[in-house]
């Protein structure tokens, strides 16, 4: 068979594939894409887009039932599995199309199917094909952790998230193994649509918070509506006929959310002898992707390191134009790190939490607020939660913020943007707040964080329409 020859060769045409891709594209058009399984993104597939699409469904439900709250009688919801999956798989599918039509549009000969193994630094053997390339950018995504036997043990009563979502019907019961994003989010969104849940935390945390007080206002918060299980540890189920029985309690599926990790096996890395960390990941510079000195770089969930779209993409972009560049390999930079939970309440870590600010001995203060008596909050009844910012002593600069509360996928935007400019908190209150909105919370928290960081007083000035004088910037 004929040696097939290019520049960059790309295994995976997942998110950062597809961002490689086009960076390198830019460079040279002898470039090979690789994929072993089918196009379309983790995102689109399995992940952000349909989780989005049963949380929405699970949200109307929860309209409908807390309608009575406001003087608003309605009956009470009769939820339609086989409708509620057939919209999810449906949205999904046409998320998916438009990723799959994008590859598609780019030159046969670009596309190679197959699932490919390093035989050489720059030698691939994709299905019986040999490759050689200049440069080669790894780009294989991520899979669900599992615990080992758990498979065996359980068969299809065992379920992972990828599987969720081509469901025909919701069934009746379901445990969800790890608190984490996916776990929660799916658990709650399942409990809001009628299915028995029961949400099993490995630890005490309930989603991805750091600072102690708002990890424990979590777990209070959710305790209160889904049922819960913390320091749960590593559990034992068991199958009993076409059931799983888990913490005491029969359920039809059990949902393992324990993690994702990257999908680096069958790939022939060890030939390499590149170099790896103390746990075995491959050392790569997050700000070039390059793996140690070579040829080689990797990008995405691959890389195990902040396994979120955007990030994917950003990776991706910057692999595949260093491999197209290769060896002149440019550093770039990253943008600050924004994390969000479509869990009600949101979650958002904006910056540097506050486990990494007190890990690297940071001299930082914290500015802290309660959604409990928020005025917009309230309006809306989703007066729960709270805010802590976290800002550096003696400069005032915003260094990262944790929130769980309303309107976080937003407020989280705003301080991700802040910290990225360097935003001091004066320079924050400066900014206008309309009133009355949920960020009225965000400037509470910056005032008293303003107070306690011993800066200079705020300027007084005259609000010319009520004739009294106020806080410039209040």
């Amino acid at each position: 068979m004929m040696t097939l020859s290019c520049d960059v060769a790309i295994i995976g045409a997942g998110t950062a594939g597809m961002a490689a891709y086009r960076a390198a594209q830019v460079h040279t058009d002898r470039l090979l894409l690789i994929e072993a399984a089918h196009y379309g993104t983790t995102c689109a597939r399995v992940g952000c887009m349909p989780s989005k699409l049963l949380i929405a469904a699970a949200d109307a439900a929860h309209g409908v039932r807390e309608a009575h709250r406001f003087g608003v009688r309605a009956e009470a919801p009769r939820i339609d599995g086989v409708a509620v999956m057939q919209r999810v798989r449906s949205e999904r599918d046409r998320f998916v199309g438009f990723v799959v039509d994008t590859v598609h549009g780019w030159p046969d000969a670009t596309r190679l199917s197959g699932r490919a193994r390093f035989t050489g630094t720059g030698t691939l053997d994709v299905g019986g094909q040999r490759v050689e390339a200049r440069a080669v950018v790894i780009a294989t995504g991520s899979r669900p952790r599992l615990p080992a036997g758990w498979r065996e043990r359980l068969g299809n009563r065992l379920i992972v998230n990828d599987d969720v979502f081509d469901w025909t019907d919701l069934p009746a019961s379901v445990a969800v193994y790890g608190a984490g994003v996916i776990g929660l989010e799916l658990a709650l969104a399942l409990h809001r649509l009628g299915v028995r849940v029961r949400l099993f935390a490995r630890g005490p945390r309930v989603g991805p918070l750091s600072d102690p007080a708002l990890q424990a206002l979590a777990a209070e918060l959710f305790a209160e509506e889904l049922p819960l299980t913390l320091n749960a540890g590593e559990l034992d189920p068991v199958r009993v006929n076409d059931q799983v029985l888990v913490g005491g309690e029969h359920f039809d599926l059990l949902l393992c959310a324990a993690g994702r990790e990257p999908a680096l096996d069958g790939l022939g890395l060890d030939t390499l002898g590149l170099p790896r960390d103390a746990a075995g990941q491959p050392q790569v510079d997050r700000h070039t992707g390059q793996w140690g000195r070579s040829a080689v770089f990797m990008a995405g969930d691959a890389t195990d390191d902040r396994p979120l779209l955007h990030e994917a993409s950003d990776s991706g972009r910057i692999a595949g134009d260093n491999a197209a560049r290769w060896p002149d390999v440019h550093h770039r930079p990253r943008r600050t790190p924004l994390g969000i939970v479509f869990s009600d309440p949101q979650m958002a870590v904006a910056g540097a939490s506050h486990a990494e600010l007190t890990a690297a001995g940071t001299a930082f203060d914290t500015g802290r607020v309660s959604f409990a008596d928020q005025g917009r909050s309230r309006v809306m009844r989703v007066n729960r939660g709270g805010l802590h910012v976290y800002a550096e002593r003696g400069t005032g600069r915003l260094l990262g913020a944790e929130m769980i509360g309303p309107a976080a996928e937003h407020i989280g935007h705003l301080l991700a943007w802040s910290v990225q400019r360097g935003d001091t908190v004066r320079q924050m209150l400066d900014f206008p707040f309309y009133h009355p909105v949920v960020e009225e919370g965000l400037r509470t928290a910056l005032r008293q964080l303003h107070s306690d960081l011993h800066l200079p007083a705020p300027p007084i000035e005259r609000c010319m329409d009520c004739d009294t004088t106020a806080e410039a910037g209040a």
